[in-house]
């Protein structure tokens, strides 16, 4: 999409919105936006933080809610089953989403419920199973929420901001951060993650590799963004082209929910040792 294009794009956009402009915030931002589409000399990354700014501002700030043990849900998609094609096929995606992940939350709801049956009758004589239930198929889980969401057709395929600084203080650039990520994703041994964390105590980014979805890993830190790498990611469409699937990954990163994670994660600050 060229410059024009693009412009184009968010005015239509800003159109639909016209119902939120009453609210002065909201209204100062599109001011400004569209004073800075009409200046030859601002881009168009300039152009997509302002849009992303009001579209944040839009989004109503709900209370976090708890989820009771054994009442998890399957997440959906924020997009549709072809959008990341030819990245990543429709067939893929649906099977991943449909099938495996509601496998992780099906088991994850399963072993809550057994352990807390067990705290009721005190019977714990399956605790070593329903403990490793528990990591296994919740870690299953609440990767495949960051993974979903930290993709997208159309998204910021480039950090920005306080992401990029960070990169770049971890990693020494994005593309030597880019290099490991894809890296440490094509190693995993048999099937499992490469994971972007927050280290709430060092105050740093690191990369991570997990096997299946809880081995290798490390407590105290924050993940921000996943790349699931088992098989069933990829196999039906790269068949054994690990390394293939994960270069063409990238194309479908959508860095706006990596930062946002990022954002809440830096609030978290614990004495460092």
């Amino acid at each position: 999409m060229n410059k024009e294009e693009y412009r184009s794009q968010l005015k239509e956009w800003l159109s639909t919105i016209q119902h939120v402009w009453q609210d002065d915030k909201i209204h100062r931002k599109v001011e400004h936006l569209r004073l800075k589409m009409e200046d030859d000399h601002s881009s168009e990354q300039e152009w997509y933080e302002l849009a992303e700014s009001i579209a944040e501002d839009m989004q109503p700030h709900e209370e976090v809610r708890d989820v009771a043990a054994g009442n998890h849900q399957l997440p959906p998609l924020p997009y549709r089953y072809d959008a990341l094609e030819p990245y990543i096929s429709k067939e893929i995606m649906y099977l991943h989403h449909q099938k495996h992940h509601q496998t992780y939350v099906d088991g994850l709801n399963q072993a809550e419920l057994a352990l807390k049956k067990a705290r009721r009758t005190n019977d714990f004589t399956m605790i070593k199973h329903w403990e490793r239930e528990l990591a296994f198929h919740g870690a299953g889980h609440y990767l495949h929420c960051i993974f979903w969401f930290s993709m997208s057709p159309s998204g910021k395929r480039k950090p920005t901001g306080q992401m990029l600084r960070l990169i770049d203080q971890s990693f020494g650039s994005y593309e030597a951060f880019k290099s490991h990520f894809s890296a440490a994703a094509k190693q995993v041994e048999g099937v499992g993650w490469a994971i972007l964390v927050w280290s709430p105590r060092s105050q740093r980014l690191d990369i991570l590799q997990a096997e299946r979805h809880q081995f290798l890993s490390q407590w105290d830190i924050i993940p921000l963004l996943a790349l699931d790498v088992w098989e069933h990611a990829y196999y039906l469409q790269y068949r054994n082209e690990k390394a293939q699937y994960v270069d063409r990954w990238w194309n479908v990163v959508d860095w706006r929910e990596p930062e946002a994670r990022l954002k809440q994660a830096q609030q978290v600050k614990w004495t460092p040792f």
